[in-house]
């Protein structure tokens, strides 16, 4: 069993002895993750300092407004992930095409991004965070990243907030580590990390009901009628980060307006849907688990439902009707 306090570093080279058939690339890739992170977790403490908030006047793929930490935090990502060497190709939610850095033609592995979740909040100073997704290359080309969620190799997010958190997993349990800053590292702190069956907290957008199908509209009515606390940041890793913690359902539906929703399937609902499944909690679309989704485009939309594996099936109880 990890130990309390071990550094991220030696917690990842203790589970690569567990398959003698490993090269030590993918825990390579994992450290170069981490340094970006470090970088990334120094520049927001520092944000109101320096003059990297607000917008640079450029909007994304997504057709949202650019924040400066957007940019630099992808800029650093990177920078960092395509010289480590382990990378056939990245594809980041800020970038509209995959990327193939010329270190990487050897590479192992693509990675998907969300290089900073939440960015609309940073003037505010909200959580934000980092998150990312990992598969083994099988190809050439963008194909790669065109994998069935449960195809991925590892996933995880850091959440930049009271304490800087990074959790992940190669499917091989839920971990979660806390960076401390007098050394410098990221310290285990959550080892094996198991949800709640059943919560009691819903997280979701209620200004966008008017637009939710009937369905959901009863089953939110019905946690309600059962005294579930209602807690939206609006900030995706922080939300799903109490939810991985606390236990009950954090959602973000399709709608009229939007009938895939916002999230986007490569950078969010995947990653996000195989830490919850591996701490013991469930993720859908509200009809198929999300990990059984194969990507057709890097930017690619759906509607997503995660949480406590009981709260997750009361809900498919009332989208089957």
């Amino acid at each position: 069993m990890a130990r309390i306090g071990i550094d991220l570093n030696r917690f990842i080279l203790e589970e690569e002895r567990q398959f003698p058939q490993a090269t030590g690339s993918l825990s390579l890739a994992l450290m170069s993750i981490e340094n970006a992170t470090k970088i990334i977790s120094s520049r927001i403490r520092k944000a109101g300092l320096s003059d990297i908030l607000g917008k640079i006047g450029k909007v994304n793929v997504q057709g949202e407004e650019v924040q400066k930490l957007d940019q630099l935090s992808n800029n650093w990502l990177i920078e960092h992930l395509s010289d480590s060497g382990e990378f056939y190709a990245l594809a980041s939610e800020e970038v509209d095409d995959a990327i193939f850095p010329e270190k990487g033609k050897n590479g192992k592995y693509v990675i998907a991004l969300d290089p900073l979740d939440g960015s609309s909040n940073i003037d505010v100073n909200v959580n934000v965070g980092t998150i990312f997704s990992i598969y083994r290359k099988y190809c050439d080309g963008v194909e790669n990243f065109f994998q069935e969620g449960y195809k991925q190799v590892a996933a995880g997010y850091v959440v930049y907030g009271s304490s800087t958190m990074l959790m992940y997993t190669t499917k091989n349990g839920t971990h979660g580590f806390t960076l401390d800053p007098s050394v410098g590292s990221y310290l285990l702190s959550h080892p094996y990390l198991k949800m709640p069956s059943r919560g009691k907290i819903y997280s979701i957008n209620e200004g966008y009901s008017q637009r939710w199908d009937e369905p959901l509209k009863k089953y939110i009515d019905n946690l309600k009628s059962k005294n579930y606390s209602a807690r939206y940041i609006g900030s995706m890793v922080a939300d799903v980060h109490r939810t991985l913690l606390k236990g009950g359902i954090f959602a973000y539906p399709g709608d009229k307006k939007n009938p895939q929703g916002k999230l986007r399937l490569l950078y969010e609902a995947a990653p996000m849907s195989l830490l919850i499944e591996q701490a013991g909690g469930r993720a859908t679309d509200g009809v198929n688990e999300i990990l059984s989704i194969k990507a057709t485009s890097l930017h690619q939309r759906t509607p997503v439902f995660m949480g406590s594996k009981e709260d997750i099936d009361e809900l498919m109880d009332y989208m089957r009707g």
